[in-house]
């Protein structure tokens, strides 16, 4: 994973997407390029808006920015990850905030985005966000978790429901696979689609090398619950998933092993859909 982008926003866990933007750089000597992030503007601006609230709105935009970048660059600076060199870089992207749907559009041409996993509490990072990413980039999702981690793709578990979405974050994650020490194929009983078993899968990624075990573990609470579980007992700190394999409609209505993952990983979690 060669091309990083990571949406810089002031929120309660940029220390983390920082964090976990520098180990998957330092990985791969991978190139993290920033941009500063911002809420998505309407496309026409009213006429009978106030002058001075559009402009203070547009300087109070400008400093985020501006902040954002300042952020970004002295972190990047003070952890390994340099403007130049032969090893992981580093650049920023413009003076201008992008808004969430911007953002998805630029993402199209990097390897993966990393944003923080969203959160209900004022000043987390938005859910609105990460949605964009997964449905509008065609690109796999990154979300770091609300503290920093000290490790990133050394053990990997791929919560295998035999889904299309699955299958394309496999695909995505290959890099990372090939690259961990150990890989699970973890199926979590009674939650699944019609599709080849987890062992299948394993076979498959050992063929190219990997060293992959097949778990199956029973359901004895949420889908969801029971794969964060799991992970951690396996000490896993990085978690392959499919995003809504359910509706999004069904699954804020009723709930979901997404939105659960969504709302309590705390490990890195690469999604695609």
């Amino acid at each position: 994973m060669k091309n990083i982008l990571v949406p810089v926003e002031i929120h309660s866990s940029i220390e983390s997407v920082l964090r976990t933007s520098a180990l998957l750089a330092r990985r791969f000597g991978g190139h993290v390029e920033g941009v500063a992030l911002g809420p998505d503007l309407p496309d026409l601006v009213a006429f009978d808006m106030p002058v001075s609230w559009t402009m203070s709105d547009q300087n109070a935009w400008r400093e985020l920015a501006e902040e954002s970048h300042r952020r970004f660059e002295t972190y990047m600076m003070e952890n390994g990850v340099p403007a130049h060199g032969d090893g992981p870089t580093h650049s920023w992207s413009g003076d201008n905030s992008l808004g969430d749907s911007q953002m998805a559009s630029y993402a199209r041409v990097f390897d993966v985005s990393i944003m923080g996993r969203p959160g209900a509490e004022r000043g987390d990072p938005r859910m609105a966000t990460a949605e964009a990413a997964l449905f509008e980039s065609g690109r796999p999702l990154l979300l770091a978790p609300p503290l920093p981690v000290e490790a990133l793709g050394e053990t990997i578990a791929i919560s295998w429901n035999q889904s299309t979405e699955t299958a394309r974050a496999v695909a995505f994650a290959m890099p990372l696979l090939k690259a961990a020490k150990k890989v699970y194929v973890l199926t979590i009983e009674n939650f699944s689609v019609e599709g080849p078993p987890g062992e299948q899968l394993a076979e498959s990624l050992a063929r190219h090398g990997i060293n992959v075990e097949a778990v199956t573990k029973p359901n004895a609470r949420s889908p969801g619950e029971a794969v964060l579980d799991q992970s951690g007992k396996l000490g896993c700190d990085l978690l392959i998933k499919g995003a809504y394999t359910q509706s999004r409609l069904r699954q804020m209505i009723f709930g979901g092993a997404t939105a659960h993952i969504l709302a309590r990983a705390t490990i890195p979690v690469l999604m695609a859909n």
